[in-house]
């Protein structure tokens, strides 16, 4: 046969997770092959009333050292390492009584888990599996002769397979186990080494890695000709990757990208204190407010620009009610991303069949430490999350006129919603609600002009006399390098300015809005996104 087939006669099984691993012992055993285990796999075998080898008495060496060393012996890699048609390898098998190994059943010690628990290092580092990943790695790299199953979602397709090929692998499978073999370890050794950093702060390790699990391969990537697939992380951030999908289709590679934008601002409201919607399309927010309650705060962020929301992502700081559901669903909406949703809530959304109701469980930290990563051509870019909160920052005035407490509040607000816009970025925000926004532009004066006439277009489809950027702040996510953004600013009506300062044409832009009465603060933190 052309797949070289390689009947399984003896299989190891050592696993932490132990979910299916009786019913794949069973019907291993039904196939006559000899069962191999280790601690307490090989008690769960055994109690099962299956037969099985411990592993010690294959090499005729104990367990020792509280489990470290019990399966690092050349009896376990040689079985498992030695190449089956090879004269010289077959001989050294028989003059040291190694017998072959066909089949490795391996998972891995719960570093990850132990981790997230919030565990102490002393615990985690003897989480640290050694002779697990040393075994994985050895029969993924003899693929050609031993089968590698790293998770029981693969116990079927083995048993699958030697239904279908009479107690044999196909080099197929082995092939496709043995790649999926080496991802785990080296997302596993990522985990370790990322835990590592992260306890004595290095910030720039010589060797950097990430490793991630499928959640589910995606339709297509930002374009239908891209191939894409989503993966969770070690890090058990509240957020899309986190969530509980309750309904509607499957996820796009641009509303998983969306949403995460759209939820990471949301989480800069704390439930405790309002409630808080924000609406994104194209990975920027298109209208924010804060309110009473949620569906005030939608309708307060709908009005910023309804044209942009229709097709977008709705994040909510709270749990998802009756009234914000029924609002929400008055216009077409791709994802409606919450903490939590009332069962009257889902109900309504359901008869939005394809809408995507997604529940986090929770809201992200905006303080919280973390790393992103932005591919660039043959190079990885890895930087702190942007956890700078306006909350704590010290806001210094710089003008003559200081800002009223109406307008420090809705300052607050825009450079709280000025972090999450792509630069160059202007918000302008009134009432607690952004009333224009200017994204992604590469000269600022023109931010602010788009934020204007955004607003202009809310007025006229609201029938307002005037845009209500008339009296409203406006925040910048940098500093102004000139004052003509200001001057913009100012002429939408803008009375307050929120923004970093550094520029070296400070000073300008400060005698720019001492000369119009306007009050400005810096926080001394700039916001670029990119």
């Amino acid at each position: 046969m052309t797949d070289h087939p390689r009947r399984v006669t003896r299989a190891l099984i050592s696993v932490s997770d132990k979910s299916g691993l009786i019913e794949f012992a069973r019907a291993l055993a039904g196939r006559g092959v000899e069962l191999v285990s280790t601690g307490g796999t090989a008690r769960a075998i055994a109690e099962a009333g299956l037969k099985v080898l411990d592993v010690a008495d294959l090499t005729g060496f104990p367990e020792m050292m509280d489990g470290r060393v019990k399966t690092l012996h050349p009896k376990v890699h040689g079985g498992l390492l030695a190449i089956r048609d090879n004269a010289e390898h077959a001989k050294s098998m028989a003059a040291h009584g190694i017998v072959p190994i066909d089949l490795l059943v391996v998972n891995l010690y719960p570093f990850e888990a132990t981790v997230d628990k919030g565990a102490g290092e002393e615990d985690c580092i003897e989480n640290i599996d050694i002779g697990g990943p040393a075994m994985i790695r050895a029969a993924a790299k003899n693929h050609e002769d031993v089968a590698v199953v790293v998770e029981p979602a693969d116990y079927q397709a083995v048993l699958d397979e030697l239904t279908a090929h009479d107690g044999a692998t196909t080099r197929g499978l082995r092939r496709r186990l043995a790649a999926k073999a080496y991802a785990r370890t080296a997302a596993y050794d990522a985990a370790i080494s990322n835990w590592f950093n992260a306890r004595l702060a290095i910030d720039a390790p010589d060797f950097r890695s990430f490793g991630g699990r499928l959640i589910e391969a995606l339709r297509y990537g930002e374009n239908p000709h891209q191939k894409a697939a989503f993966y969770a992380l070690p890090d058990r951030r509240p957020g899309v990757a986190s969530a509980r999908q309750v309904q509607g289709k499957q996820l796009s590679y641009n509303n998983i990208n969306d949403t995460d934008a759209a939820y990471e601002c949301v989480g800069e409201f704390d439930p405790r204190r309002t409630a808080a919607c924000v609406i994104v399309k194209h990975a920027n927010p298109c209208g924010v407010a804060e309110g009473p309650d949620l569906v005030s705060a939608y309708r307060q962020a709908l009005a910023c620009d309804s044209t942009s929301a229709y097709g977008g992502i709705v994040a909510l700081n709270r749990t998802l009610d009756a009234d914000a559901a029924r609002a929400i669903t008055e216009i077409f909406t791709e994802v409606i991303i919450a903490p939590d949703a009332t069962e009257e809530a889902i109900a309504i959304v359901a008869a939005k069949k394809a809408l995507r109701l997604l529940l986090a469980g929770g809201l992200p930290d905006p303080r919280a430490s973390g790393l992103t990563a932005k591919t660039v051509a043959g190079g990885l870019l890895v930087q702190s999350r942007d956890n700078a909160v306006v909350d704590d920052m010290t806001l210094t005035t710089v003008t003559k006129r200081a800002p009223t407490e109406a307008e420090l509040r809705d300052l607050r607000f825009a450079f709280r919603v000025a972090k999450h816009v792509k630069s160059n970025t202007i918000i302008y925000a009134k009432d607690l609600a952004t009333v224009g926004i200017g994204a992604g532009q590469m000269s600022r004066v023109d931010s602010a002009r788009i934020a204007a006439r955004k607003a202009q277009d809310a007025a006229a489809e609201l029938k307002l006399a005037t845009p209500l950027t008339k009296g409203s702040v406006v925040a910048s996510d940098a500093f102004f390098p000139f004052a003509d953004g200001l001057l913009a600013a100012i002429e939408a009506g803008a009375t307050a300015v929120i923004q970093p300062g550094g520029s070296i044409r400070d000073d300008l832009v400060i005698k720019a809005a001492d000369e119009h009465g306007i009050a400005m603060v810096f926080t001394g933190t700039r916001h670029f996104r990119h």
